[in-house]
């Protein structure tokens, strides 16, 4: 009888022994993954992508850009210095597309894309329009310069929250190009040319 206890005893110790081994039984994997791949909803982003277009005399021109918000922030002459060039807009540097030749106070923008830029000023604006499209952002590149144009500067009824930048129809082939936000809007005219 003695000799069964203790044979029982050393089976049960060798059960233990080995399921410290084997680990928990198994079970539900868990992972990081949500199930069947659904991720949890992301926040809007802060400065959301947008587009502004217009067909003006059968010519489409277009601009992408991101609109960031003002936030409670302070922009021009805070956020946005003064006397610095600034990509007119969040994120990725902002662009145009143009399907014919535009004319900004007597330069000559060929059709094709570009990106944006302006030169903030208390007193004027200036916006550049640059050959280089590829860039990040914070990129900017004078030497790709193609025009810069003296913007008309005004003063809104009261701060505009989000930044916009609008094309709007102001004649058969004439066009503005307007960008507002804070305290601040800024417009530049231009032509559609007749193709050569």
């Amino acid at each position: 009888m003695r000799s069964l206890l203790i044979g029982a005893a050393s089976v049960v110790v060798a059960g233990l022994g080995f399921s410290q081994f084997e680990g928990p039984p198994a079970g539900p994997r868990i992972t990081d993954e949500p199930p069947a791949g659904v991720r949890p909803p992301q926040p809007p982003p802060l400065s959301p992508p947008a587009r502004t277009s217009l067909t003006l005399d059968g010519q489409k021109i277009t601009i992408n850009y991101s609109a960031p918000s003002m936030r409670r922030r302070v922009i021009f002459g805070g956020l946005v210095p003064y006397n610095q060039v600034w990509r007119a807009g969040a994120n990725d540097a902002t662009l145009l597309h143009t399907s014919a030749d535009l004319e900004f106070k007597g330069l000559v923008v060929p059709k094709g894309d570009y990106s944006l830029f302006v030169w903030p000023d208390p007193q004027q604006w200036q916006l550049i329009i640059n050959q280089e499209t590829r860039q990040s952002g914070l990129e900017y590149h004078q030497e790709r310069d193609l025009v810069r144009v003296a913007m008309d500067m005004s003063r809104p009824p009261k701060p505009i929250e989000t930044y916009k930048i609008t094309l709007t129809k102001t004649g058969i082939t004439e066009g503005q190009l307007k960008m507002a936000w804070e305290n601040t809007v800024a417009t530049a005219g231009f032509v559609v040319r007749a193709p050569r």
